[in-house]
């Protein structure tokens, strides 16, 4: 099996699959038929997620948004509409588009009116948590990362990513009171858990949403 070998200062190999290709991490003392070995007892991993990799491209390169199709916001989803305005609009029944759009266009605008929503929505909902969990974010931004939906800096910055607004609600409050909860433990320790715990109980319930909404996601083209 081909695949691409860097060494490192590490102690262990590692494969990482990225856009069809095996990259390999291995330390410089190990000797290449050990790394061939260990490559080969994780062939049936490497032929799973390549598939995978293969499927989600091919479902990217097929998607796209036209009059018609259907988005989903904080959970329920809504279809997209011509209305004649130079304006792009969500009024709570339909996200409303200029005429005549091509694919491409229409994505474009969807996005923006994603990233509105998301900061009008997840702002409000840090300002509630926050208050009830006594913790004080310095920013509160929106980005537009693919595989992180939330994330707090050591500065007390808070970061969600807009795409955490097709979550359902209670999902996105579990996102925002993760990421408060590192306000009050910089970690992931049995405290911080306990501090979630103690505002979303069934917080494993909504992680695992995540992991649903994220596995849509990797087959849908939102770059």
């Amino acid at each position: 099996m081909y695949y691409n070998l860097t060494r490192t200062a590490r102690r262990t190999a590692a494969i990482n699959i990225r856009n069809g290709v095996v990259y390999v991490r291995a330390p410089f003392f190990m000797p290449r038929r050990v790394i061939d070995q260990f490559v080969m007892e994780k062939a049936p991993w490497i032929k799973k997620n390549l598939t995978k990799q293969i499927v989600e491209t091919e479902n990217k390169e097929a998607f796209a948004l036209d009059y018609g199709s259907f988005l989903t916001l904080r959970g329920k989803t809504y279809p997209v509409l011509p209305r004649e305005d130079k304006y792009a609009e969500f009024d709570e029944g339909a996200f409303y588009m200029p005429p005549g759009l091509p694919p491409e266009q229409l994505k474009t605008l969807c996005i923006r009116l994603y990233i509105i929503l998301a900061q009008m929505h997840i702002t409000k909902r840090v300002h509630f948590y926050a208050l009830r969990m006594k913790a004080e974010p310095k920013a509160i931004k929106i980005n537009s990362a693919t595989k992180r939906w939330g994330s707090c800096s050591s500065l007390g910055n808070l970061n969600f990513s807009w795409r955490l607004i097709m979550a359902d609600d209670e999902v996105i409050d579990y996102v925002v009171v993760h990421e408060l909860a590192h306000l009050i433990e910089m970690n992931h320790s049995p405290r911080f858990w306990a501090v979630i715990r103690r505002i979303i109980p069934d917080y494993e319930e909504c992680k695992e949403k995540l992991k649903q909404l994220q596995s849509r996601l990797d087959n849908e083209d939102w770059e």
